[in-house]
C-alpha cells in the first residue's frame, strides 16, 4: 500500500464517519421534530347556563278506569249511550232483560202476600186464645222474612238498569241488544278523564340522579319541587297544559331495573284520551353546567374518560356524564371543572402522560 492510498482511505473513512453521524443526528432530530410538530386541538371548559330535557315513553289512562259489569244474568234489552259519550255517575247505560230476576220478584211478592194473610188470619184467633201466641209469632216471623226477600227482589230488579259508576267517557261497547251477558261480562269501561294519568318508567340511574337534583328531605317534598312536565303526542304535537309527577313506585323492578312513575295532566277540555301513547318530557334548567363534545371522550369498560391537559402532558381523567338530546354532546356530572383544558380531537393518537403541544 502506498502513502497516497493510505491518505485516501483515511479521508474516505472520515467522510463516511461524518455522513453516518449526520444521518444519525438527522434521524433523531427529524423524529423529535415530527412528534413536537403534532398540535392537538383543545378547549378550556367554561360553566354556562343550559336548558335540558329528558324524554320518556308514556301511556295515558283515565284517572278512574272502571269496568262496567251487570249484576244479573240476561240479555241486553237496551243500550242508552254510544261509545265516546260523556256520562254522569248514576246515568243508565244498559237495560238487561232478566227473566230469572222477574220470576224471583213474582215469587217474593206472592210469599209476602201469603205471609201477610197468615198473620191477619191468625192474630184474631190468638187474641181469643184459640191459637197460641207461639203460632202467631211464627207467622209474624215468616212475614218479616218474606218482606226482606221482597226487598232483595226489588233491589235485584233495580239492577236491570246498569248505571255508570263514575263521571267519565264511555269506552268500547262490544255487546249490543240481544247479546246474552252474565255477571262476569264487561259491557264497557268508563274513564274519568277530567285528569289524565301518564305512566312511564325510570331506570335506577336516572332515579337517583333525579332524587339528587330535587330539593327536600322526603320523597313528598322532592316531588313538590319537580318542574312541570310536558306531554308530546305520538304525532309530535305538544299538549298545551303542563302536568306534575304524583307518585314514584317504592320498588325497583329487578327484571328491568326501573321504577314506575305516575304523572297527572289536567284534561278539563277532553283533549287527551285514555290509551293515547306519547312522550313525557321533563325540563331541567342548570344555572351552571359543563358541556363537552362526545368525540373528546372514550370508554374503557364502563368508564368514560377524557384527556385533560396538565402542564404540557395529556392525562386521562375519569368522568361521569349524561348524553344530551343532540346526540353530539355530554353534560358533565363530575370529574371536570370550569377552567380545565381537554383535548377535543385526535385522542386515538394519545396515551396517558404523553407530552403534547396544543392550541
Amino acid at each position: 500500500m502506498t502513502a497516497g492510498t493510505g491518505k485516501n482511505i483515511v479521508l474516505l473513512t472520515a467522510i463516511c464517519g461524518l455522513a453516518a453521524c449526520q444521518e444519525g443526528a438527522g434521524g433523531k432530530a427529524g423524529s423529535s421534530a415530527q412528534g413536537a410538530s403534532r398540535i392537538f386541538p383543545t378547549e378550556v371548559l367554561a360553566l354556562r347556563p343550559i336548558d335540558l330535557q329528558s324524554t320518556y315513553p308514556a301511556t295515558l289512562m283515565g284517572q278512574d278506569e272502571v269496568e262496567v259489569k251487570p249484576r244479573l244474568e240476561g240479555t241486553i234489552e237496551k243500550v242508552f249511550v254510544e261509545e265516546g259519550a260523556h256520562v254522569r255517575k248514576g246515568q243508565h247505560l244498559f237495560r238487561i232483560n232478566s227473566p230469572a230476576t222477574a220470576k224471583a220478584m213474582q215469587q217474593a211478592q206472592a210469599q209476602y202476600a201469603t205471609a201477610g194473610l197468615d198473620v191477619e188470619r191468625t192474630r184474631p184467633l190468638s187474641d181469643q186464645g184459640i191459637v197460641s201466641k207461639v203460632s202467631l209469632s211464627s207467622y209474624e216471623n215468616a212475614l218479616a222474612s218474606a218482606k226482606a226477600a221482597l226487598e232483595d227482589a226489588k233491589a235485584s230488579m233495580g239492577w236491570v238498569n246498569v248505571a255508570s259508576p263514575v263521571d267519565g267517557m264511555v269506552g268500547t261497547i262490544d255487546y249490543r241488544v240481544g247479546n246474552l251477558v252474565t255477571t262476569a261480562t264487561t259491557l264497557t269501561t268508563v274513564s274519568n278523564t277530567s285528569d289524565i294519568v301518564a305512566y312511564f318508567s325510570l331506570d335506577e340511574k336516572d332515579l337517583y340522579r333525579w332524587l339528587g337534583r330535587w330539593k327536600g328531605s322526603s320523597m313528598a317534598e322532592k316531588l313538590r319541587n319537580v318542574p312541570p312536565l310536558r306531554f308530546v303526542r305520538s304525532d309530535g304535537t305538544a299538549y298545551p297544559i303542563p302536568g306534575r309527577i304524583e307518585t314514584i313506585s317504592g320498588k325497583i323492578d329487578p327484571t328491568t331495573g326501573s321504577v314506575s312513575v305516575r304523572a297527572v295532566f289536567p284534561n278539563r277540555q277532553g283533549l287527551l284520551f285514555s290509551g293515547t301513547s306519547g312522550d313525557v318530557v321533563l325540563p331541567d334548567h342548570r344555572d351552571s353546567a359543563l358541556v363537552i363534545p362526545q368525540k373528546a371522550t372514550f370508554s374503557v369498560q364502563d368508564k368514560v374518560l377524557v384527556y385533560a391537559v396538565e402542564g404540557d402532558s395529556a392525562m386521562q381523567r375519569n368522568i361521569k356524564v349524561q348524553a344530551l338530546s343532540d346526540g353530539k354532546s355530554y353534560l358533565v356530572d363530575s370529574g371536570l371543572a370550569g377552567g380545565d383544558r381537554i383535548v377535543t380531537d385526535g385522542i386515538v393518537n394519545l396515551s396517558n402522560g404523553q407530552k403534547i403541544q396544543f392550541r
